[in-house]
């Protein structure tokens, strides 16, 4: 698996931007912010997306890691949604 992310530097960057982001706008961010500052973020965002590939490519599990985060987010947002569920009813 490893070895295809470094034949496909790109689509791993993409990868990785696309799940720091979503991370980002879930965990971190609270609420709606000027369209500079939020264009600052995402740019930084972007930036350390690079460092991180940079990682990946010298054998660190970024994207898995990443992946790992995001399934994990899921598992509590489907958690709070059966909670909500059962407390309807």
């Amino acid at each position: 698996m490893t070895e295809w992310f470094r034949e496909h530097p790109v689509i791993t960057y993409l990868i990785i931007l696309v799940l720091i982001t979503y991370v980002y706008n879930k965990v971190f961010k609270t609420r709606r912010l000027p369209i500079l500052k939020e264009a600052i973020i995402y740019l930084m965002l972007a930036i350390g997306a690079g460092m991180l590939l940079l990682f990946q490519l010298g054998a660190l599990p970024i994207v898995l890691c990443l992946a790992v985060a995001v399934g994990l987010m899921f598992l509590v947002r489907i958690r709070y949604f059966i909670e909500g569920r059962t407390k309807k009813q």
